[in-house]
């Protein structure tokens, strides 16, 4: 065994006993001392003072301490699923999407990961295992994960969030703005790495898309709003490209070249896409989607294999795009 195996060795065992720590201090809802908890875990004293700690602070599980008694609120557990396999790996896959979605380390989702590996079987647990290991090589922001506990809880509640965005990113004159907001969705993008928040905004009357980490500050209110109707924001969302979909809808046609048809043709990319195969090999692929911010990324992608035939606005960015990147190059190789 090699120093390697040695390492994983220990990351197993660190996570198998701070899911024992756990499980301890649920069976004592009133409280339990560190000298019990190092006992029942069979550790040192100052291990158990350590384990405690992690929970709190990197697993974020929500642990109390008073007058040297150590326990959990459970008014902040859900209440225990009892998953079969295949609903754990669906839960699994989902919360693997979330950690690509992110690139800062996260307590909560570290926390879920904690627990899914409880349940699953050792070949699948050392995957959860070494997911646990790349988020705690992340850097923590604890202000961005108030925020977005923030936001999570005013979205199961339904409750307004005042928001202050910060819109400059792409455009530096624009300054940011405080609105008032009904939570309806808050989705994970894996092309982006990043969370959004998709809701109401009561500003500006308008369904609107947020990317979590420009907001800046968040305060919860007191006041509740009524969501879409059942399946409305599931509709709206089909016609995003990925998860804009605040824009006006958007005829997109592109010819793509027989070297890569077959391969776009295999997928499919947006639910209202459509597909004309012509004698030569190529496609003409075609979708109905929110505005052209989204696929236009996509399109580039493919490089000088796809042509776009529609709409004129996009053609003329996409051949714009293409003419910078050739001048860059110009005079090379």
């Amino acid at each position: 065994m090699g120093p390697l195996d040695d390492r994983a060795g220990v990351k197993r065992d660190r996570i198998a006993r701070l899911w024992r720590v756990v499980r301890i201090l649920e069976a004592h809802p009133d409280g339990i001392s560190v000298t019990d908890v190092a006992r029942m875990a069979d550790v040192a004293r100052r291990t158990a003072y350590r384990d405690l700690h992690a929970l709190e602070v990197d697993a974020g599980v929500p642990v109390w301490n008073d007058r040297g008694l150590w326990g959990i609120d459970r008014r902040e557990f859900l209440p225990r699923l009892g998953l079969t396999l295949h609903e754990a790996m669906v839960v699994l896959l989902s919360a693997r999407l979330m950690a690509a979605s992110i690139d800062t380390y996260d307590p909560d989702l570290t926390g879920a990961f904690l627990k899914l590996a409880d349940i699953l079987p050792e070949t699948v647990r050392d995957h959860v295992e070494r997911t646990v290991d790349i988020l705690a090589r992340r850097s923590a922001d604890r202000a961005a994960t108030a925020r977005l506990r923030l936001l999570v809880e005013a979205w199961a509640r339904r409750r307004v969030v005042e928001v202050t965005y910060d819109a400059g990113t792409y455009d530096p004159a624009r300054t940011a703005r405080t609105t008032r907001v009904q939570p309806w969705l808050i989705e994970p993008s894996a092309h982006a790495h990043a969370l959004y928040l998709i809701g109401w905004d009561e500003d500006r009357e308008a369904r609107r898309t947020f990317k979590v980490d420009r907001i800046r500050e968040v305060r919860l209110t007191t006041e509740t709003f009524e969501p879409p109707t059942d399946g409305a924001i599931e509709e709206w969302l089909e016609r995003a490209w990925w998860i804009i979909a605040d824009q006006g809808d958007v005829e997109v046609r592109v010819r793509f070249d027989s070297a890569v048809a077959a391969r776009v043709a295999e997928t499919v990319w947006h639910p209202t896409q459509r597909i004309e195969r012509r004698s030569d090999g190529s496609i003409v692929w075609s979708a109905t989607v929110s505005g052209i911010l989204e696929v236009r990324l996509w399109i580039l992608e493919w490089g000088a294999d796809a042509e776009v035939l529609a709409p004129p606005e996009l053609r003329a960015d996409v051949a714009a795009t293409f003419r910078r990147a050739a001048s860059r190059y110009a005079g090379e190789g």
